[in-house]
């Protein structure tokens, strides 16, 4: 039980028992003013008649509010199941879409590399070609001959007759 309904229930045991206690009071009859007419009535239990009603409708307005609120929950759920599950749609076919494009760029990486690798090894075959049409008649430099760096001349290759083609300068 919770700390609100044990403190409304012990209030309304301390009314019953000041109404029981004072019932010879409250059931005495006086005369009562409605404004337009007199009437001869028990005070206390008309007063006590209106605090009972009061808290009728008081407890009725407060299940009014507390089932509008729940309906307004349910609604609410809902409502956010039904975003979710669009939000959940539009993921998944952003993830399709992404997973498409993914799968076309990578055929299409896959096909450019398959072109430059049949292109590099198609260079290389002519170059291999090349070498061995233009070594058919190459004769190795003597022994004596050093390299560039150990005779102080310059490390670029010159201009001069190369057996496998002109040389270029760097």
């Amino acid at each position: 039980m919770s700390f609100k309904s044990l403190f409304l229930l012990i209030i309304g045991i301390a009314i019953l028992a000041f109404v029981g206690l004072n019932w010879p009071a409250m059931s005495t009859p006086t005369n009562l003013s409605l404004g337009f007419t007199e009437i001869r009535a028990p005070l206390g239990l008309v007063l006590l008649g209106l605090m009972a009603l009061l808290s009728v409708v008081f407890v009725a307005l407060v299940a009014y509010t507390q089932g509008t609120v729940l309906v307004e929950t349910r609604r609410h759920a809902k409502e956010l199941a039904a975003q979710r599950e669009l939000a959940d749609k539009a993921e998944a076919s952003r993830f399709t879409d992404l997973r498409a494009h993914l799968d076309k760029e990578i055929t299409r990486v896959t096909e450019a590399m398959s072109t430059q690798t049949r292109e590099t090894l198609s260079r290389v075959d002519r170059a291999e070609m090349g070498l061995r049409e233009g070594l058919a008649g190459y004769v190795p430099a003597p022994a004596s001959v050093r390299p560039a760096a150990l005779t102080g001349q310059p490390s670029y290759p010159t201009a001069v007759e190369d057996p496998v083609g002109n040389a270029v300068p760097r």
